[in-house]
Protein backbone atom coordinates (compact mmCIF):
# COMPACT_ATOMS: atom_id res chain seq x y z
CA UNK A 1 0.00 0.00 0.00
CA UNK A 2 1.54 3.30 -1.06
CA UNK A 3 1.72 6.30 1.19
CA UNK A 4 0.03 9.53 0.27
CA UNK A 5 2.18 12.68 0.20
CA UNK A 6 1.48 16.37 -0.06
CA UNK A 7 4.00 18.52 -1.96
CA UNK A 8 4.05 22.32 -1.96
CA UNK A 9 5.81 24.13 -4.79
CA UNK A 10 6.90 27.74 -4.32
CA UNK A 11 8.00 30.19 -7.01
CA UNK A 12 9.66 33.03 -5.04
CA UNK A 13 9.02 36.68 -5.77
CA UNK A 14 8.41 39.91 -3.90
CA UNK A 15 5.35 41.19 -5.79
CA UNK A 16 3.99 37.68 -6.45
CA UNK A 17 5.05 34.43 -4.85
CA UNK A 18 3.37 31.53 -6.58
CA UNK A 19 2.35 28.44 -4.67
CA UNK A 20 0.92 25.11 -5.77
CA UNK A 21 -0.11 22.14 -3.67
CA UNK A 22 -0.41 18.62 -5.03
CA UNK A 23 -1.33 15.34 -3.40
CA UNK A 24 0.31 12.13 -4.54
CA UNK A 25 -1.19 8.74 -3.79
CA UNK A 26 0.58 5.94 -5.63
CA UNK A 27 0.50 6.90 -9.31
CA UNK A 28 -2.36 9.37 -8.81
CA UNK A 29 -1.45 13.05 -8.66
CA UNK A 30 -4.05 15.73 -8.05
CA UNK A 31 -4.01 19.44 -7.46
CA UNK A 32 -5.23 20.58 -4.04
CA UNK A 33 -4.70 24.33 -4.41
CA UNK A 34 -2.73 27.02 -6.18
CA UNK A 35 -2.46 30.77 -6.17
CA UNK A 36 -0.21 33.70 -5.52
CA UNK A 37 0.79 35.65 -2.44
CA UNK A 38 0.77 39.27 -3.57
CA UNK A 39 2.43 42.21 -1.85
CA UNK A 40 1.94 45.84 -2.76
CA UNK A 41 4.83 47.96 -3.96
CA UNK A 42 3.19 50.82 -2.05
CA UNK A 43 4.34 49.39 1.30
CA UNK A 44 7.93 49.11 2.50
CA UNK A 45 10.03 46.03 1.91
CA UNK A 46 9.95 44.85 5.53
CA UNK A 47 6.13 44.93 5.56
CA UNK A 48 6.06 43.04 2.25
CA UNK A 49 8.41 40.37 3.63
CA UNK A 50 6.29 40.09 6.78
CA UNK A 51 3.13 39.61 4.68
CA UNK A 52 4.87 36.94 2.62
CA UNK A 53 6.03 35.15 5.77
CA UNK A 54 2.61 35.21 7.44
CA UNK A 55 0.73 34.09 4.31
CA UNK A 56 3.19 31.28 3.67
CA UNK A 57 2.88 30.05 7.27
CA UNK A 58 -0.90 29.90 6.75
CA UNK A 59 -0.44 27.80 3.61
CA UNK A 60 2.04 25.50 5.38
CA UNK A 61 -0.33 25.09 8.34
CA UNK A 62 -3.35 24.46 6.11
CA UNK A 63 -1.81 21.81 3.83
CA UNK A 64 0.98 20.44 6.08
CA UNK A 65 3.17 19.37 3.17
CA UNK A 66 5.55 16.46 3.48
CA UNK A 67 7.91 18.17 1.06
CA UNK A 68 8.40 21.73 -0.18
CA UNK A 69 9.97 22.45 -3.57
CA UNK A 70 11.45 25.93 -4.11
CA UNK A 71 12.99 27.42 -7.21
CA UNK A 72 16.66 28.33 -6.89
CA UNK A 73 17.65 31.86 -7.75
CA UNK A 74 19.10 32.28 -11.19
CA UNK A 75 21.33 35.06 -12.42
CA UNK A 76 19.48 38.24 -13.20
CA UNK A 77 20.73 41.25 -15.13
CA UNK A 78 18.82 43.47 -12.71
CA UNK A 79 20.86 43.22 -9.51
CA UNK A 80 18.31 45.13 -7.41
CA UNK A 81 15.54 42.72 -8.43
CA UNK A 82 17.77 39.70 -7.75
CA UNK A 83 18.59 40.97 -4.25
CA UNK A 84 14.93 41.64 -3.43
CA UNK A 85 13.87 38.19 -4.70
CA UNK A 86 16.73 36.74 -2.64
CA UNK A 87 15.33 38.44 0.45
CA UNK A 88 11.87 37.03 -0.29
CA UNK A 89 13.42 33.61 -0.80
CA UNK A 90 15.13 33.90 2.60
CA UNK A 91 11.77 34.56 4.26
CA UNK A 92 10.31 31.56 2.42
CA UNK A 93 13.13 29.29 3.59
CA UNK A 94 12.68 30.56 7.16
CA UNK A 95 8.96 29.68 7.13
CA UNK A 96 9.73 26.20 5.78
CA UNK A 97 12.32 25.69 8.52
CA UNK A 98 9.93 26.98 11.21
CA UNK A 99 7.37 24.35 10.21
CA UNK A 100 9.97 21.57 10.01
CA UNK A 101 9.26 20.67 6.39
CA UNK A 102 11.65 18.83 4.11
CA UNK A 103 13.03 21.03 1.33
CA UNK A 104 14.23 20.42 -2.22
CA UNK A 105 15.45 23.12 -4.57
CA UNK A 106 15.52 23.12 -8.36
CA UNK A 107 16.93 25.29 -11.11
CA UNK A 108 14.40 26.49 -13.71
CA UNK A 109 15.94 24.20 -16.35
CA UNK A 110 15.48 21.17 -14.06
CA UNK A 111 11.79 21.99 -13.62
CA UNK A 112 11.32 22.38 -17.38
CA UNK A 113 13.09 19.07 -17.99
CA UNK A 114 10.97 17.24 -15.39
CA UNK A 115 7.64 18.65 -16.55
CA UNK A 116 8.05 19.17 -20.30
CA UNK A 117 10.96 16.77 -21.00
CA UNK A 118 13.00 19.66 -22.38
CA UNK A 119 15.24 21.91 -20.29
CA UNK A 120 14.69 24.90 -22.56
CA UNK A 121 10.89 24.53 -22.81
CA UNK A 122 8.87 27.71 -23.09
CA UNK A 123 6.67 28.95 -20.27
CA UNK A 124 3.62 28.02 -22.37
CA UNK A 125 4.86 24.45 -22.91
CA UNK A 126 5.40 24.00 -19.17
CA UNK A 127 1.97 25.45 -18.37
CA UNK A 128 0.25 23.09 -20.83
CA UNK A 129 2.06 20.11 -19.33
CA UNK A 130 1.10 21.16 -15.78
CA UNK A 131 -2.53 21.31 -16.92
CA UNK A 132 -2.25 17.87 -18.54
CA UNK A 133 -0.35 16.13 -15.72
CA UNK A 134 -2.79 17.40 -13.08
CA UNK A 135 -5.90 16.89 -15.22
CA UNK A 136 -6.97 20.51 -14.88
CA UNK A 137 -9.65 22.05 -17.10
CA UNK A 138 -7.55 25.15 -17.77
CA UNK A 139 -4.00 26.42 -17.40
CA UNK A 140 -3.47 27.66 -13.84
CA UNK A 141 -3.25 31.42 -13.44
CA UNK A 142 -1.38 33.52 -12.50
CA UNK A 143 1.81 32.34 -14.19
CA UNK A 144 3.59 32.20 -10.81
CA UNK A 145 1.04 29.62 -9.60
CA UNK A 146 1.57 27.46 -12.70
CA UNK A 147 5.33 27.66 -12.11
CA UNK A 148 4.82 26.63 -8.48
CA UNK A 149 2.75 23.61 -9.52
CA UNK A 150 5.55 22.68 -11.96
CA UNK A 151 8.00 22.85 -9.03
CA UNK A 152 5.76 20.52 -7.01
CA UNK A 153 5.55 18.09 -9.95
CA UNK A 154 9.34 18.23 -10.33
CA UNK A 155 9.68 17.05 -6.71
CA UNK A 156 7.47 13.97 -7.21
CA UNK A 157 10.38 11.54 -7.33
CA UNK A 158 12.42 13.04 -4.52
CA UNK A 159 12.68 10.98 -1.34
CA UNK A 160 11.70 12.55 1.97
CA UNK A 161 14.73 13.48 4.08
CA UNK A 162 14.04 15.29 7.30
Amino acid sequence: MSQSRVILGIDPGIADTGYGVIKVNGSTVRCLAYGSIKTSSKINLMARLETLHQELLLILDTYQPDLVSVEELFFSKNVKTAITVGEARGVILLAIQERGCSLVEFKPSQVKQAVASYGAATKEQVQRMVKTILGLKKIPKPDDAADALALAICALNKPLIR
